[in-house]
């Protein structure tokens, strides 16, 4: 989101400095955005990174569902759960999880890029 509150590029060591976060933990998190289709990078002198085209299209439920994979709240199955046979819980928490995501589906990365959001993240940054 902060990429897209800067309107153009920046480099991933800019970007650490402003959230202050590790560099590598931060090359990470681009490479795996860039995998995604939400940034590009621009390799070399005077490279980047940006927000996609489109990018701020995408529903924060989306994004979130992809980055967790999917997996369920609560996972029963390692260790083996003894209560699976007759759990009734674990039905509810995918219900629950799912209609928090589709609550999400409604909120665009754009929305984040307005007044009043933008400006408190952009208040969390370093710089």
């Amino acid at each position: 989101m902060l990429l897209g509150t800067r309107g153009g590029k920046t480099t991933v060591d800019e970007l650490a400095q402003s959230l202050a976060v590790p560099r590598n933990h931060l090359a990470k998190i681009v490479q795996r955005l860039q995998h995604l289709g939400l940034i590009e990078t621009i390799r070399g002198r005077g490279g980047g990174v940006l927000l996609a085209d489109g990018a701020t299209t995408a529903s924060i439920g989306g994004l979130i569902r992809r980055l967790e994979a999917d997996g369920e709240v609560v996972n029963c199955d390692t260790p083996a759960c003894p209560l699976r046979a007759g759990c009734r819980l674990r039905g509810a928490l995918r219900r629950a999880q799912e209609a928090f995501y589709a609550s999400l589906d409604e909120v665009t990365i754009g929305d984040l890029l307005h007044p009043p959001t933008r400006d408190l993240l952009l208040s969390l940054t370093t710089r």
